[in-house]
């Protein structure tokens, strides 16, 4: 499993220098001088830039949940709410950001209540659309803890939508999915009435 960490304390790597060639032929093509002085360093920062904000595709999230993963009775709902992430949307590669809550029903294990945000930020830091993302999220805690339910709601605001295109600053897409007793309404609305407080 690779660190964030390590992503930014790494000075230079090959797949940093290949991004930042691309960066600076992307400069030139914008009618920019990559020669002038703001710009000298900009190929290398955004390489860094980059790979940090898609540093998800180095981490397993299943791995993440079980090596916090304890067996425990406890039956009732947990939630971990108002997770803030930043994503980038694969169709512009401009950010998306907001909040996820998520919740699931024990059947004998748990896992640290930190791992679950840690799940978040791993699909997060890839390229996204929020409706995978929201799934994905879903998928990973269901099977890897196998609870009586899982549930997870995102609420973000997109760039691709507020900077450019149909330019609606104010909007926000809200998604969400769910697996076993959250099927149930009642269950439902018991988990949005509590992320509501």
């Amino acid at each position: 499993m690779i660190d964030k960490r390590v992503i930014l304390a790494t000075e230079t790597n090959p797949v940093q220098e290949e991004l930042a060639k691309h960066y600076l032929e992307i400069l030139r093509l914008l009618g920019e001088n990559p020669d002038r002085e703001g710009l000298l360093k900009t190929p290398k920062r955004v390489a860094k830039s980059m790979q940090f904000l898609t540093y998800g595709y180095n981490i397993d999230p299943e791995e993440v949940i079980k090596s916090a993963m304890f067996k425990e009775e406890y039956r009732q709902m947990v939630i971990v709410k108002d997770i803030d992430f930043y994503s980038m949307c694969e169709h512009h590669m401009l950010p998306f950001y907001g909040k996820a809550h998520v919740a699931y029903i024990p059947n004998n294990y748990i896992t640290g209540l930190s791992k679950i945000a840690r799940v978040v930020d791993i699909f997060a830091r890839r390229l996204q659309i929020q409706e995978r993302m929201t799934t994905q999220i879903k998928n990973c805690i269901q099977e890897t803890l196998n609870p009586l339910g899982v549930m997870v709601v995102i609420e973000a605001k997109h760039l691709c939508m507020q900077m450019r295109g149909i330019e609606k600053q104010n909007s926000i897409t809200m998604t969400s999915d769910f697996t076993g007793v959250f099927q149930q309404a009642k269950t439902r609305e018991e988990f949005i009435s509590l992320i509501r407080k």
